[in-house]
């Protein structure tokens, strides 16, 4: 069984958030959705925000993957992420206010406001608030 499973790291700025044996990874890039299993060819990729889903022996647990970078090499997958997030330690109000906030931005029309980082707001909140809704 040990050759069907491969290291997971992720790594954000403050700390090592995951690093265990895997069964199969999933996440969003910037070409799409994909799935990682052992044994997958040499990869780097654009990690956008989304839920990333580790599967490890027969569960599924899911965490908040907010932007960065994916390298797939032989027999380990190392993402360098702004922030990945448990469930349980999201704050609900928190994000949704943040939501509010960016769709208030984008909303208004504003010709001064960095559209660009108002979307990528409100896409992280999405995906805190995913995550937290049980959506």
């Amino acid at each position: 069984m040990a050759d069907k499973t491969f290291t997971l790291q992720i790594i954000s700025p403050t700390r090592i958030f995951f690093d265990e044996e895997v069964d199969m990874v999933e996440m969003r890039t910037t070409e799409g959705e994909i799935g990682v299993l052992a044994g997958h060819i040499p990869l780097t990729a654009i990690v956008e925000p989304g839920v990333v889903k580790i599967h490890q022996e027969g569960k599924v647990r899911e965490a908040a993957l907010l932007d960065g970078f994916v390298e797939i090499r032989g027999n380990k997958v190392t993402v360098l992420a702004e922030a990945c997030e448990w469930p349980e330690n999201i704050d609900g109000k928190r994000a949704n206010e943040a939501r509010i906030r960016a769709e208030r931005r984008l909303a208004e029309k504003n010709p001064q406001t960095d559209v660009d980082r108002a979307e990528a707001a409100l896409k992280r909140a999405l995906v805190r608030l995913s995550l937290v809704d049980g959506n």
